[in-house]
Order: structure tokens, then sequence, then C-alpha cells
């Protein structure tokens, strides 16, 4: 796979994840070299992002020349539509029609705010993660490590890789247009859902999530991320570990046995459970809870992090070099079946792909189709990280089969805290909004599993289907017989993806795990927050979203590696190592000895003034974001202060960054009596990054641009109604998903299919209904 690379930070990601999967990747850089190598950090950002591609001096003919050579193109640029090389899609798509050409902005091609220039935290803003995150009584906090660009960027290698299975079909390549704000938006597990099913706007609450009883707890030395969510076996085990320490106050009582009552109270219980973690040390917690097999976790840095053992014996770390030093860095979520070498280095041919790449026919005839169309996928997933990874697939065209059982469904048809659907009364598990913005263009079938005709179903299924997916704790498949050894004796070139918190195989790979504990182990937890001594975490499932989109990346790959060789292949995603590929240089930075090039709070190394400002009405907000001198001259003038351009005070990045609690007053003076919208549109007037901090109502219903875009898409369930869907956040344009099919209710259709792949008959089936399998 030859990658051409014409990314800036925006859409950087994307060819890194590329290279785990083992493309070659070229890089060209302009003859004063890439702008990413004078960054702060002596060449740490330049190592991390760009270790293992190969680097060529280029200007724009060279670039066009070197992308008729390349299969895919990757751009990204956070100055709206301009393409920093100045490429043409157009001029690109009639040169080189097999070319897939994927351009990542700030708001995407089209649309009325196309050309709004972006960064990081004005996406996350725009996207409503921000809005998210932080205290209730301060301002949204943009999360750490740039996850608004990791999601775009992984997004990205998400439609380069699909943009190549269509052209295995077609022999054609596309343009492929990934917008920072869709991304972000389609990846807040609960943010939009709240409002589209309860009329609820969520408020950010520090590290409590909303749906569960999980945040981040005190201990003697630190932080410890978990809760008393999940089973009541978690609720009485955290007690009873509790009363062995005279702790538990009262909370081993009768009373307390119902989770509703719990949930009510959580304030209460907070408070003891705190005092409880706060007789540990974060380590000594956690270890102790794991010995009890509950989900918590140390909150960890990047120095906790960089000597993780469970990351250790799994050797996800990669080495590479920085100057003359090998460091150790973050790793890759998924590899490839043709992995990079260690450590990773930067080369610099003198004429990188000489000749174009051999052009093969159509395998099948050209078509409009999805481009995972003729792909069949049995999903055994469940709750979320699981269901958003076979969401994609099934969004763009693969036959998605997913298997529950009556007897252990997919528990967000039943959870009271995940159903969303406003109103009392008994729970219908075909109108839980969680489980249905996460399971449309889906079949759904009932298998019970706990049976042995159950389980015999279940491995007849898989020689019909080309990947199967799964997120239950490590070795479940090998106890049921039917590990990756089966599976092939079944078909051969099947792909199976495995998606175990810890992973298959490590000392941790028993762990329960939850999004909170993930986050904390992998270290962005530790860096949300406006001071490393008081984080506030991530409140939702990031966690999830992050394995998900990596496991999405690892599944297009395998297809690819067996559509050329005809293997199948095992694919053992951890979601604690996709975590930790998104935490960008702070593991070489703790190495370096240098200074944190994340965010401090809002305030970012390489900006300024850029921070969330407070403006009219109750809680709204509107990120800025300023990136150069010229910038900065473009707020002033628009915040009616164009004196300020001429003081000295200011007169640099350096001298901003001095004076930076000075500079976020006269900005916020300007913000407070205007509205975010009013605010964002003239600053983007002016050529400045801005976007208001976006909450669920403000993206279902009050942003324009997501609307024109048609983002949010309504289906009509035949148990839930019409109801609005969060949309596709990988845009193809000529072999485009979609979300087209409500999610199916429970069992609608075990008859269809096991009539279409396995041929039974209607008395079959009515004799394994009766024999409780199909149930």
């Amino acid at each position: 796979m030859r990658v051409l690379d014409l990314t800036d930070e925006a859409g950087v990601f994307a060819t890194r994840i590329l290279v785990g999967l083992g493309a070659d990747v070229v890089r060209p850089e302009p003859p004063g070299g890439d702008p990413m190598r004078a960054w702060p950090g002596g060449g740490i950002a330049f190592a991390h992002w760009n270790a293992g591609k190969r680097s060529a001096t280029a200007d724009r003919r060279a670039a066009v020349e070197l992308a008729g050579r390349a299969d895919v193109v990757v751009e990204s640029t956070r100055s709206g539509t301009a393409s920093p090389w100045g490429l043409d899609p157009g001029e690109l798509r009639r040169r080189f029609p097999r070319l897939v050409h994927v351009v990542v902005t700030p708001f995407g091609l089209t649309g009325p705010r196309a050309a709004w220039r972006g960064s990081d935290m004005v996406g996350a803003a725009a996207g409503g993660m921000m809005w998210m995150s932080g205290r209730a009584d301060g301002p949204p906090l943009v999360p750490p490590r740039e996850q608004a660009y990791h999601l775009a960027g992984a997004n990205a290698a998400i439609g380069a890789l699909l943009g190549l299975a269509a052209r295995r079909r077609t022999g054609l390549g596309q343009l492929v247009d990934v917008s920072v704000q869709e991304c972000v938006a389609s990846t807040l597990e609960y943010g939009a859902l709240l409002y589209i099913h309860r009329g609820e706007v969520h408020r950010r609450d520090a590290s409590r999530y909303p749906h569960v009883p999980h945040r981040l707890f005190r201990a003697r030395d630190g932080f410890v991320a978990g809760g008393y969510g999940g089973s009541p076996r978690m609720w009485t085990d955290l007690v009873a570990w509790m009363a062995e320490h005279d702790a538990a106050s009262g909370l081993d009582g009768p009373e307390w046995s119902e989770g509703g009552v719990r949930f009510a109270a959580r304030d209460r219980i907070d408070v003891v459970v705190e005092a409880f973690s706060g007789r540990f040390g974060k380590d000594e917690f956690a270890e102790e809870a794991e010995r009890r097999r509950l989900p918590w976790a140390a909150v960890d840095g990047p120095h906790d992090v960089a000597a993780n053992p469970q990351l250790e014996a799994r050797r996800f770390f990669v080495d590479v070099e920085v100057g003359e030093r090998v460091l150790r860095d973050v790793g890759f979520a998924v590899r490839g079946s043709e992995p990079p070498p260690e450590p990773l280095r930067e080369d610099e041919p003198a004429a990188p792909w000489p000749v174009a790449p051999a052009a093969s026919p159509p395998v099948r005839p050209t078509s409009s189709q999805p481009a995972l169309w003729g792909v069949r996928v049995l999903d055994l997933t469940w709750v979320l990280a699981g269901p958003y990874a076979t969401k994609i697939l099934a969004d763009h065209g693969a036959d998605v089969v997913k298997v529950e059982s009556r007897h252990r469904p997919d528990p967000t048809r039943f959870s009271g805290s995940m159903h969303l659907t406003a109103g009392d009364g008994p729970l219908d598990p075909d109108r839980s909004g969680y489980f249905n913005n996460f399971n449309r263009n889906k079949r759904g079938i009932v298998l019970n599993l706990r049976t042995p005709e159950g389980l015999r179903l279940l491995a007849r299924l898989v020689p019909h289907c080309d990947v199967v997916v799964e997120n239950f704790s490590a070795g479940l498949l090998e106890r049921w017989g039917l590990g990756f050894r089966e599976l092939r004796t079944l078909r051969p070139d099947v792909i199976l993806v495995r998606m175990a918190g810890m992973g298959q195989t490590g000392p941790w790979r028993d762990r329960v795990t939850y999004a909170d504990a993930l986050a904390a182990a992998a270290g962005i937890t530790a860096e949300t927050g406006s001071t490393a001594d008081d984080p506030v975490g991530v409140a939702f499932g990031l966690g999830d979203m992050v394995a998900a989109v990596h496991a999405v990346a690892g599944v297009l790959e395998a297809l690819d590696h067996r559509d050329r060789t005809g293997e199948g292949r095992e694919i053992d995603l951890s979601q604690l190592e996709a975590m930790a590929s998104h935490t960008g240089t702070a593991l070489l930075e703790s190495q370096a000895g240098v200074a944190s090039l994340s965010y401090d709070g809002n305030r970012h190394p390489r900006m300024a003034p850029h921070g969330a400002y407070r403006c009219e009405g109750d809680d709204r907000w509107v990120a800025i974001a300023t990136a150069t001198d010229d910038e900065w001259r473009a707020l002033c003038a628009t915040i009616g202060r164009g004196e300020l351009a001429d003081d000295p005070r200011f007169a640099d990045l350096a001298s901003r960054k001095a004076q930076e609690d000075e500079l976020d007053a006269l900005v916020a003076e300007w913000t407070r009596t205007r509205s975010p919208w009013e605010a964002a549109e003239r600053l983007q007037a002016a050529g400045v990054a801005a976007a208001p901090v976006e909450d669920g109502r403000d993206l279902v219903e009050g942003d324009a641009h997501l609307r024109e875009r048609g983002f949010y898409v309504t289906l009509d369930h035949p148990a839930a109604g019409p109801v609005r869907h969060e949309g596709v956040a990988v845009r193809l344009a000529t072999t485009p998903g979609g979300v087209s099919r409500p999610a199916p209710r429970l069992g609608e259709h075990t008859t269809e299919v096991l009539t279409e792949l396995l041929g039974m008959s209607p008395s079959e089936i009515e004799e394994l209904t009766a024999a409780g399998v199909l149930e």
C-alpha cells in the first residue's frame, strides 16, 4: 500500500496508523523542511508522528507526480478547504482515476462552514466533546493530546482503507471527505443521544458519569478510577471489602441492594467510598480491586504507562529514533500483516516510487454499492466498543448479523441507565435509544448459546461469514470450543477480531475493565484537567469508541491481505493499547525530560490566546485558537482592540504566552456580551479559528452546518418510531455508506438468516424454537 502523506497535525495520525498496518508512507517536505521539525521538544513531535515513514524534499509539482504513483493520498488542513499543497481533487481524479484521495478538514468539504478554520480544540468544541469535559462550575475542557485530531486521523485511515476496498471491486479510486467535527460528534456515546431520546442536555460534572456510578476517587498518593456500576456482585464485593476494614458505614444493609436506590444516593455513597480509597496508595488499591474482580484502575501518568507490565508483556511499545537517541514510544493499536520495523526511523530515498503501481482490472463490475458490499460479519459483541465497530462496518455496506439471546441480550437493551427512553414503566428491549443508535443497519438473530445446539448453529454460520467480531472477556471463545484454530477449520480464510479490554494475553488479560478504567490506565485521565494534581478525566466512553475505530482499520487491512493472499487473520485488539496509542508524545517527553507539549487546562504550547471563553447565556462558551501573529492581529481588530496588535507585550507567541492571564481577560471581556455563534462567526470571518462549545441540543437542533450536510438521519423504527441517529463520519464520494435500516428488534431476523444462510426449513426452525435453542 503506497501512501502519500500530505497532512498537517489535523490528519497525521491517519498515516501513523497506516505505518502500523504496513503501508509504505512517503512524506514530502518543502525545501525548508517540515514545520513539525521545529516544534518545541527537540524533534520529539516529528519523530512520534513520522517515524516509519520515508521523507523526500518536494514542491507542489513533485507532490502531484508522487500522487500519480501512490495508491492513497492523505491530505489535511486546519484552514478550511484550502490545500497547503495546492492540490485540486478534481484534477487528481481526472489524472489518476485509481487514486484514493482522503481529505481531512475542520468541517468537511461542503456546507456553510466548509471554509471555517479549525484546531483540535475547535473540533472538540464544535463536535460536542468539549462540552462534556470539565467541572460544572468552570469552563469546558478540551481532552488532552488532541483527541479530536486523533479521532479524525483514525477515521481518515478507515476512509483510505474503505476506498481501497471499493477499488478492489470497481477498479477506481475516489475522494473521501473527513470532517473533524463529524468524527467527534459521532463518538460522544450518550452526549447527543440524551437529547434525542429524552430531550435532556447533559451538564458536565467533572469525572462523574451521568449514567453509571463511576468517577475518580482520591487515593493516598493520587487517584483511582472506578465505581459500583455493573453487576450486583460488583457492589456486594466492594462493600464486603470495605466492611473488612470497618469502613462500610452502613452500606452493607439490605436497603442498598437495589441499583436504583444506590444511584439516587450516589453522592452519599461516594463520600464513603472515597474515605475508604484514601486509605490506600493508588496502585495498592487497584491491585486489590483486581484481585477481587472489581473494575478499578490507578490514574497513571506517562512514566507509569511506560512501565505498565501488561503493555510490556504484549510488546506494545516501539523504539523510535529522536536525533541520536532511541526512545520508547507508544505503539499501534493494531499491527498489520506486514508490521513496521523496530526501531522506527526515517528514510530519505533519492527517488521514492519511480513508477506507478501496476493497475489491476476490477474483480467485479463497477458499482456504486457501499465499499463493503458483499462482506458478511458475524457480530458477537455487546454494549459499546464492539457494537460501535460493527456499526461502522454495517454503515459501509457489510451484512452484519448480530447474535443475542433472550437469556443474554445486549445489556443496553435493558439497562435503565443506557435505555435513554423517556417515560416510566417497564423497559422495552426494542425501544432502547442507546442500543438502537449503535446497532442500526444490522440484522439480529437469537441463539441460546447455553445449549449445545445453539453453539453448533453458531459454528454453522461461520463458513458463511468473512469476519467474526467479539468483545467478551479473554478466552471465552476457547471455552466455547470456537477459538481461532477451530474457526479456521470451519472457514480457512476467516478474520477473527477480538476486543477484550486488556487483550487475550499478558498478566492483566483477565482484568475487569470499563471505559473509565482504561482511560486511567492509558494515561488520558491524568492529563485531563487544569493541573496535574486535579484531574477530571473524560466522563464518557471515549475508550470504547477509540478501540472500535482501530478494530475497523484492522478488519479492513485484514480483508485487503486476504484478497491478496487468501489468508485469514486473528486480530487481538487490546482496548488499553488503543487508548494508549492516543497519548501522542507523552512517553517521549517523560523520557527526554522536556516540558509537556500538551494542554495546561485549555492552554496550548504553540497558541495564545487559546481557550474556552464565557459568552452571553447560561453556561455558554466559545472556543478560540490563535495560532499565528497574523491571526492575533485579526483577533485584536475583531474585538475592537486594534491597539493591542502593536503592544510590545504581545508582539510574538512567547510574549503572549507570558501574559496569558491578561490576554484571556481581554478576550473574555468581548465574548461575554455575545452569543457563542455570533462570536465564532465574526472571528471566522476574520480568519481566526473559533467555534461554539456545542451541547447535545446544539448538535441535533441548532447546528446549521451539520443539518446541511445531513449528519443526523431519521429512521422509523417499528417499536420506537421515528428517531434521529448519528451519521457516518467517513464520506466516500462514489461508494458512499449511509444510515438506512433501523436496529433489529430482539431476534427479528432469526428465521430469515437461518433460512438464507443455512437452508433450514420452517419445521426445523419450529423444532429448535420449541427446544429453547432460538430464544
